[in-house]
This record gives structure tokens, C-alpha cells and sequence, in this order.
């Protein structure tokens, strides 16, 4: 997936793998970018929350002041850039993941 290497693959791995320590915060109070495989917690957010931290950055789903390092790509990605990067992570993950993140989907939906 192009997009992905060449947008998200610095931080998130090349094999979706985050970076190194990625639970513990960093000297600047930040965490690194966690893995995006079943490993990680992006598969416990919805759709939507996907998309919105792809497309605004973390804090349009954290809120408050959290801080981050993972960007917006509001003015870099279109929409069907972002939606395909979410497919493309989502079907590295294993069926049960997949099931579970998108029952999360559907419950948030309502």
C-alpha cells in the first residue's frame, strides 16, 4: 500500500509494528506511535475514530489538550486515501481482531 509506506510507515513500521516501547512515554510526555497489527489498540476504535485521528490528528478523538505526535493528514491525504489506508491496516489483522474492532463499529453506529 503506497500511501501507507509513504505516509505512515516512518512511525507506525513498515510492517505495522509502531515503534519500539510505544506503552511508555517518551521525555517529552508523548508516546511513540503504536503498532497498528493486532498488538496494538487501534483496533479499539471505531471507524470513524480511525478516520478522524487519520484525517485531524489525535487530539479530534483524545480531545482536551492531549498531545501528540501523530499529524493530521487533513491537507495531504484525500478521504479514499485515508478509508484505503484503514482497509490496508485493517486486513493485516487477524479475523478474530477484526470481528471484535468491527463490533466496536457497529456499537458506536447507533
Amino acid at each position: 500500500m503506497p500511501v501507507y509506506v509513504q505516509h505512515c510507515a516512518r512511525c507506525h513500521g513498515v510492517d505495522l509494528e509502531g515503534e519500539a516501547n510505544w506503552r511508555r512515554r517518551k521525555p517529552n510526555g508523548r508516546l511513540p506511535a503504536p503498532p497498528h497489527d493486532g498488538t496494538g489498540h487501534t483496533w479499539h476504535h471505531s471507524d470513524d475514530a480511525l478516520f478522524r485521528v487519520t484525517k485531524f490528528g489525535s487530539s479530534a478523538v483524545a480531545g482536551g489538550t492531549y498531545e501528540s505526535d501523530m499529524p493530521g493528514f487533513e491537507k495531504v491525504l484525500s478521504d479514499d486515501d485515508i478509508w484505503a489506508v484503514i482497509a490496508f491496516i485493517k486486513s493485516r489483522w487477524p479475523v478474530d481482531i477484526l470481528k471484535r474492532q468491527e463490533s466496536i463499529t457497529r456499537r458506536t453506529q447507533r
